[in-house]
């Protein structure tokens, strides 16, 4: 008598390592791909009001955005702090917040503000576009 053989059985499966995969699978983004908005490198002069604060601080743009930027001040801002942004050439303001807390180079201190409402004529520049995923 013989032994009851499998019917379809299905080959061993090949280790994963081993897997081709074609140009199709998806890769993680990266930082740029992730941003909401595309960044500016401007080096540009701001004024910084903060509410209950005497004097407004002046400092400088690095990285521009539609909905926010990485400014330059002479100190740091807490995390969380509401401020409004001052765009002395056209003399608007925007609302804002600090995102996260300040670091430190040797300009100063590096602050990342987030507009309230995106607002991409505040810098009175033209954007690129994002590049298509």
């Amino acid at each position: 008598m013989t032994p009851p053989q499998k019917l379809n059985a299905a080959p061993p499966a090949a280790p994963s390592h081993n897997v081709k995969r074609g140009a199709a699978v998806a890769r993680p983004q990266t930082a740029e791909e992730r941003r909401r908005a595309q960044r500016v490198l401007l080096k540009m002069p701001v004024i910084v009001h903060i509410p209950g604060k005497a004097h407004p601080l002046h400092g400088f743009t690095h990285t521009v955005s539609a909905s926010g930027a990485m400014i330059v001040l002479p100190e740091g801002i807490p995390m969380g702090t509401k401020l409004s942004v001052e765009n002395p050439k056209t003399q608007k303001k925007v609302d804002a917040h600090v995102v996260r807390p300040p670091q430190l180079n040797a300009d100063g201190s590096l602050v990342p503000v987030e507009f309230t409402t995106p607002s991409p004529q505040f810098w009175n520049i033209f954007f690129p576009p994002n590049a298509s995923n």
